[in-house]
Order: structure tokens, then C-alpha cells, then sequence
């Protein structure tokens, strides 16, 4: 994990630095929407994120588990199952990430397209 700084305003922590160093990042907070509803296995979970390595799920995987955030469940099975989920303190993430898919819908996407039209204008522009 990064260091823990977390001083945002005269030397007290700053709990949104120290909840965006938890949940940060660019594949956590998409793993944590995913197990709103409930357990996932790792293979399931690799083809909703769609283009994240292995590696990748399973570095961000421990890192949430670690948070405190997941609990991981081995079945003792042949092969071996693991399914992740959300745990008790995870599950009280449920009202920010349904804010944050919100906010996306209504003014993400629509930046985002946004912002791709205006860079493809501009590589048209610079070959030219």
C-alpha cells in the first residue's frame, strides 16, 4: 500500500484521501461494484472486468482483502473454488458505489464521449 499521509487540512486526516487510498485506483472500485450483489468466483469476475490480467485481479483482490473490505471463501473441492465477496464493512460501500454508477451514467459517459471526439478531432487536425 501506498504511504498514509491523510493530511488534508491542518494536520488532521483527511478521510476522503484515506477512503480514495482504500478504493482507489483504477480496478477497485469496479471489483467492489461487481460483488454488490453478491459472491463472484475469480474467473467470473475476470470476464465482468473485461481487459484486467490475472495478475492484475488478484494484486487488487489481496489489496481489498487486506483492507478489510472482502472475504475470501476456499472450498475444499477438487479443483479448488474461491469465491470473493463483500463483507460486513465492504457492504457499507453499497450507497457510495450506487452514487458513483449514477453520477457516471448522467455526466460520465457523456464527458468521457466527449473528450474521446476532441482528441480524435485534434489527430485529424495534427495530421493534416
Amino acid at each position: 500500500m501506498k504511504r498514509a499521509r491523510f493530511d488534508c487540512y491542518s494536520g488532521t486526516a483527511c478521510p476522503v484521501e484515506s477512503t480514495l487510498e482504500l478504493i482507489g485506483g483504477k480496478w477497485k472500485g469496479m471489483i467492489l461494484f461487481h460483488l454488490i450483489d453478491g459472491p463472484m468466483r475469480f474467473g467470473e469476475l475476470q470476464r465482468q472486468m473485461g481487459n484486467i490480467t490475472q495478475r492484475m485481479l488478484t494484486k487488487q483482490l489481496r489489496e481489498l482483502e487486506d483492507a478489510g473490505l472482502l472475504h475470501r471463501e476456499v472450498f475444499p473441492e477438487v479443483p479448488p473454488r474461491v469465491e470473493y465477496s463483500l463483507n460486513e464493512k465492504g457492504q457499507t460501500l453499497r450507497p457510495v458505489l450506487l452514487a458513483l454508477k449514477e453520477w457516471g451514467e448522467r455526466y460520465g459517459l457523456a464527458m468521457a464521449a466527449s473528450n474521446l471526439a476532441a482528441r480524435s478531432s485534434d489527430d485529424k487536425r495534427m495530421a493534416i
